[in-house]
């Protein structure tokens, strides 16, 4: 598509998502709660202070997942995330749900590319620092920012460029070529167990949408006929467990829980033995999060693995990492503090339809080199979605590149 430079920027229509829902307080689940036992010896019980961050579940409500699933298998052992029947629809969904979660981030960054030339005169030093203040803007990071403008400056000498619509290709087409580059051996499926329940761990600061995320998950597989379990291993947040249990109860999945403040390796025992013992096919493990005690966070992140993995030895198959990508700059740095103190198989990026941050995915790429799993496209159930680096690319650049 042709751009129009020089053009005074117009002021980006901002769509206000509607309220969320704070979680009930008091659950009347069906589901069952199993105190833990005394199996796994409790760290110190020392004082723990309550953090209160907490986190919403989305406002619309959850149809009713049941009427969706399809029976559950006889056996546990599956690597297959989608019915060959629905993967055409799916795609169709998924390239609408890229499209319409990645807008703000899209119109964002053509605005500043806009803004780029509307007062251009040519090209020399000024515009190069120009250039990289834009591209830092959009969230893409330091590091990319001064790769982008060199490859420009580069190629922008080699063929002698000067015509603006033709530099701003060539900027979009630098970024496109960098991510793919990047992302070229990079696998962005998630890893089930052949046999036996499979194990995904989540970590992350509070109030990245971690529980929402679980949540949405386990509605994902269920409704593909899966047999899904959640373990409330967040004990210290205030109302962390009631929110995961609220989820089980939208979704129609069992919960294994324990009291606040009790020991969070002692539930992860016991829900890998029920999901063992139960023939679970899926044990989605909620966490506590709290950076800023990395150390504590540290400890108790490596009880519950050690628990899992004496249980289930390949497990936990994935621990992801969930970031709020509202944050920008600082869901790179959470995910650098993680990486310094856990092994993360994979990010899951949330709340991208809320910012015009989108472009912390190639900063994740670039600089971390770790694959994005999955990502929040939308406020519905159904808008968590696994990450597709060609709807990515295509969601975010939509229009701002010619054919």
């Amino acid at each position: 598509m042709a751009w129009f430079f020089g053009r005074k920027k117009k002021k980006e229509q901002k769509v206000e998502p509607e309220p969320v829902s704070e979680i009930q307080s008091e659950i009347t689940s069906t589901t069952t709660v199993k105190e833990p036992q005394s199996e796994v010896q409790s760290e110190s019980q020392s004082t723990v202070e309550s953090e209160v961050v907490s986190e919403h579940v989305e406002s619309e409500v959850v149809e009713q997942v049941e009427a969706q699933a399809v029976e559950e298998p006889a056996s546990t052992a599956s690597v297959a995330e989608t019915p060959v029947s629905s993967v055409q629809n799916n795609e169709l969904d998924d390239a609408e749900r890229y499209d319409r979660g990645l807008e703000r981030s899209r119109k964002s960054f053509g605005q500043k590319l806009s803004s780029l030339f509307t007062n251009f005169t040519g090209v020399d030093e000024d515009f190069y620092d120009d250039l990289e203040e834009t591209l830092i803007e959009a969230d893409v990071g330091f590091d990319t920012a001064l790769e982008i403008s060199e490859e420009v400056r580069e190629e922008i000498e080699f063929e002698h460029v000067s015509d603006p619509e033709q530099i701003s290709q060539l900027i979009v087409r630098r970024l496109v070529a960098l991510y793919t580059r990047n992302g070229s051996a990079e696998d962005n499926h998630l890893v089930f167990s052949k046999e036996g329940p499979t194990v995904f761990l989540f970590v992350g600061v509070n109030g990245v949408g971690k529980t929402t995320s679980i949540g949405k998950m386990a509605a994902r597989f269920k409704g593909r006929g899966r047999k899904v379990l959640l373990a409330a291993c967040d004990t210290f947040r205030a109302g962390a467990i009631q929110q995961l249990q609220e989820w089980g109860k939208r979704d129609g999945v069992d919960v294994v829980a324990g009291k606040e403040q009790s020991d969070p390796a002692s539930v992860a025992f016991e829900a890998v033995k029920k999901a063992k013992e139960e023939n679970y096919d899926l044990l989605l493990v909620d966490t506590a999060g709290r950076l800023q005690n990395k150390v504590n966070l540290m400890n108790e992140l490596d009880k519950i693995k050690r628990v899992i993995s004496r249980e289930i030895p390949d497990a936990p198959q994935e621990t992801l990492l969930v970031l709020d990508s509202t944050t920008g700059q600082n869901a790179l740095t959470q995910a650098k503090a993680f990486l310094e103190t856990t092994n993360v198989t994979g990010i899951i990026l949330t709340k991208l339809d809320g910012t015009a941050k989108g472009g912390i995915v190639l900063a994740i790429r670039n600089q971390l080199h770790l694959a994005v799993k999955y990502v929040g496209l939308g406020e519905t159930v159904d808008d968590l979605s696994p990450f597709n680096p060609e709807q990515y690319v295509s969601g975010l650049f939509k229009g701002l590149m010619e054919d």
